[in-house]
């Protein structure tokens, strides 16, 4: 059997943390799109957990979109929909609305491009107080918020110049210019942030 699915030892660390904040924030029903599936391994968990909640994961990536339909058929979950292929610098999004939108570990692997983006992509997407979730680590007040953390900034812009862990007070500013009101900011395990922002309704 040639399985395709991609596993991340990080996934089953972190996603149960992740489903308590989500099951505060996600609606009951609806669409949620999420941004930079990767492997497949969140979506499929969150849907399980979610059963009249419609999941739409997608991801720049055919290796990714191959291991999120691997993980799809693995799982049977009936709410989860084919991949989308979905690079979010890219408009038009080959989607044109959605109840709520959650994106992990993307921001700090990814160019600043893709951030100013995820968020105009959002503000087009979503309706009035609907929620943007991101999870990953931010820098706070201009600082990391642990060694580890600083460590992990250094290996990623060695990697790539364009990478790095991003100041959470800039992402807020960010936010606020295409709509989105303060965030809400929820420590996370393995000093990651759960970050969920709103979008306003007088957005456009």
């Amino acid at each position: 059997m040639n399985d395709k699915r991609i596993f991340a030892s990080s996934t089953a660390r972190n996603r149960g943390p992740i489903l308590d904040v989500l099951r505060e924030i996600l609606p009951t029903t609806g669409l949620a799109l999420e941004i930079a599936s990767g492997a497949g391994e969140h979506v499929t968990f969150f849907a399980a957990e979610f059963p009249d909640l419609t999941f739409y994961p997608s991801d720049p990536s055919a290796e990714a979109r191959d291991s999120i339909a691997a993980w799809i058929a693995a799982s049977g979950a009936a709410n989860v929909r084919a991949p989308l292929t979905l690079d979010v610098q890219k408009f038009p999004w080959p989607i044109g609305a959605a109840d709520a939108m959650i994106c992990i570990n993307m921001i700090h692997i990814s160019p600043w491009r893709a951030t100013e983006t995820l968020f105009e992509g959002a503000r087009r997407t979503l309706p009035a107080n609907a929620p943007l979730y991101l999870y990953g680590p931010y820098r706070r007040g201009g600082a990391h918020t642990a060694p580890s953390n600083a460590e992990f900034d250094a290996s990623l812009r060695a990697r790539n110049a364009n990478w790095g862990i991003r100041d959470l007070e800039e992402v807020a500013e960010l936010a606020r210019g295409q709509g989105f009101g303060d965030p809400r900011v929820v420590e996370m395990p393995a000093n990651n942030l759960s970050v969920i922002f709103r979008r306003g309704s007088e957005a456009a």
